[in-house]
């Protein structure tokens, strides 16, 4: 202990003008290194580091400028897309009710249209069947009337004779020549 009271004596201790010597004592000359170079350090440093912390502090204030501008863009951005989705919801909603509505328009003409199909197939429906029954009976009337020539045919030719024939040949002409009399 005596060492370090005695560095502190030595302090107070100046040699005389003229001398220069070393000081053997390493606390004492420490601190005072230490001392002078911190003050040196804080004299020449105190520039540096506060130009340092200037420009650090100057990269953070652009660095929260630029984050405050980007946030201010993007809720911006947010509300455009916000007013856009209303907008595509509002449209949306619209094409869907008129989209029923077309489809109920849509399934009423699909309605009306499959039953005037269906009347006008029932009409020719009905137009066919009677073609078809007016054809079947004129048909079975030329059948019949072929059939009566026939047995009318077959009466006369078995019931005529030579004498009846001439008489009706007779007769035939007679009633000509009365016609043609009338007329002139």
């Amino acid at each position: 202990m005596k060492n370090i009271t005695d560095s502190f004596l030595c302090l107070s201790y100046w040699p005389s003008a003229g001398s220069f010597g070393f000081d053997t004592d390493i606390l004492a000359t420490n601190l005072i290194n230490l001392s002078v170079v911190l003050g040196v350090l804080i004299f020449f440093g105190k520039g540096v580091l506060s130009d340092l912390l200037d420009n650090r502090k100057q990269r953070i204030l652009r660095t929260i400028r630029n984050s405050e501008e980007l946030r201010e863009g993007a809720i911006e951005q947010l509300e455009k897309a916000r007013a856009r989705l209303r907008k595509v919801e509002t449209e949306a909603d619209r094409f869907r009710v008129n989209g029923y509505s077309e489809i109920e328009r849509e399934k009423l003409n699909l309605i009306n249209s499959i039953n005037t199909t269906l009347e006008q197939l029932e009409n020719y429906k009905n137009e066919t069947i009677r073609f078809e029954q007016q054809k079947a009976i004129h048909q079975v009337q030329q059948r019949v009337l072929q059939q009566a020539l026939r047995g009318a045919l077959g009466t006369l030719n078995s019931s005529l004779n030579n004498e009846l024939h001439l008489r009706t040949i007779s007769a035939n002409i007679g009633m000509f020549g009365a016609m043609k009399d009338k007329k002139n």
